[in-house]
């Protein structure tokens, strides 16, 4: 305990992360406030049923990136989503796309150009999320009865323009936070949207649990003790790494000697970060578009309950697939081979050129399959704990989307500070190790 008061007040000595601290818990506030002002010409105390319906399938995970904002019919109801849509089509296009891969290692001027297309898209998704919001809103079963009449003529029109304003400042949020505060911006802002549930998921099932049919107090603590066991479980999926021994030639230059020193090439065991699990939630949320067909609402029903067996079967199957789908696209082995050759660094007992291609390749094909099952698990654990009895908020933070992008955004931020506190030779966060973040790649596209 000691120790880690004098390592808050190490924190808070240094005033560059003071006030990188200070300035991102303030624009954070600002987000959270925006997310509870309602649209213009919507009346709140009619938006029961929308509470209700935005809670679940898909909607429930956009509610949950979006703090609640999407269930409250905030002018933040669409948070950082349609940017992170941009940014994820940008990523896979700049993967298969051999012009922007070029733009790419152009330097900062090739991101630049990226980093604005990725801005206009935003412009575009938005629009189009915001019409459909606006058309989900005026469903007489949703929210119809909130809109207010005087507002009902011109409603689409200002609904959106607010909705894609919303969505711009909130971008512009996290690029504000991602220059001048701690951490990913981006990330930090989807994080306390989900935090934000937290407690409330907390206090619910304490009370659930208290009463006479919920088990006590034991279950309750059995229940956070597991979860913090996940928790555990998920820092190590986040930091885990395969070093690979690495030799570098020596070069004498006049009289100087440089390289003969030996690294490691550090492989991760999720790559892919939290990418797999998004793509397969969307594929699974597809046959809920086919409950019109009376042929398909079996099929429908049954890959939209969480706790079905089959669900979590096709589930863990479309994880582990995206997961080293997602791995190939994103780590070459040819190109870091490339990199070694040209650098005068080579493995130890392995040719230099195509052999170490496929020998990292070959490490990379065996440290992602453990990764992608444990991966797998992740994402089918809240469905796990629904059918245990635990209620269906408080389940949602025993594994999936949720809870692992709220441990990779506080390892990643974590790191930071930790960086700040070694730069300046005070101790770090922890007292033997190195804390460890995602790869660029998974932390940039959550």
């Amino acid at each position: 305990m000691k120790k880690l008061i004098q390592t808050l007040k190490n924190i808070w000595s240094i005033e560059e992360l003071r006030s990188k601290i200070v300035y991102t818990l303030l624009l954070l506030l600002v987000y959270r406030v925006g997310s509870h002002i309602v649209l213009p010409g919507v009346d709140p105390n009619g938006l029961e049923q929308l509470n209700s319906k935005a809670k679940e399938g898909i909607l429930g995970i956009f509610d949950s990136f979006a703090g609640g904002a999407f269930s409250s019919a905030s002018i933040f109801a669409l948070g950082i989503m349609p940017y992170i849509s941009a940014s994820i089509f940008m990523q896979l296009m700049s993967i298969l796309v051999p012009q922007l891969q070029k733009m790419q290692k152009e330097g900062e001027s090739g991101r630049k150009k990226i980093n604005q297309w990725t801005r206009y898209l935003t412009v575009i998704v938005t629009i189009f999320q915001a019409s459909a919001y606006v058309t989900y809103l005026k469903s007489p079963e949703i929210a119809g009865a909130a809109i207010i009449p005087s507002f009902t003529s011109f409603f689409w029109l200002s609904t959106t323009i607010v909705l894609t304003a919303g969505t711009l400042f909130v971008m512009w949020l996290g690029e504000r936070i991602t220059d001048k505060g701690l951490g990913n911006g981006t990330s930090l802002i989807i994080m306390i949207g989900i935090l934000a549930r937290f407690p409330a998921s907390v206090a619910a099932e304490f009370t659930a649990k208290s009463g006479s049919a919920g088990g006590g107090l034991l279950k309750f603590t059995i229940e956070i003790a597991i979860l913090i066991a996940i928790v555990m479980g998920l820092i190590i999926l986040v930091q885990g790494v395969r070093k690979i021994a690495i030799n570098y030639a020596k070069q004498i230059v006049g009289n100087r000697q440089f390289g003969g020193a030996r690294q490691f090439l550090p492989i991760k065991v999720n790559s892919a970060g939290v990418m797999p699990i998004i793509f397969a939630q969307a594929i699974m949320f597809l046959p809920t578009l086919l409950t019109g067909f009376n042929a398909t609402k079996g099929i429908a029903a049954t890959l939209s309950d969480h706790g079905n067996i089959w669900y979590m079967v096709v589930y863990s199957i479309l994880v582990i697939g995206f997961t080293f789908l997602y791995t190939a696209l994103i780590f070459n082995p040819k190109q870091i081979a490339d990199n070694l050759k040209q650098n005068n660094g080579f493995i130890p007992g392995v040719q230099p050129g195509q052999p170490t291609a496929d020998y990292i390749g070959q490490i990379m094909d065996r440290i992602t399959l453990p990764g992608a099952v444990f991966l797998a698990i992740v994402g089918i654990l809240p469905g796990i704990a629904k059918n245990l009895g635990v209620s269906s908020g408080f389940s949602t933070f025993f594994g999936g989307t949720s809870l692992l992008i709220m441990v990779g955004v506080i390892l990643d931020t974590l790191q930071q500070i930790e960086t700040h506190l070694l730069m300046r030779q005070y101790d770090g966060l922890m007292k033997g190790g190195k804390i460890q973040g995602r790869q660029t790649v998974s932390s940039s596209a959550i």
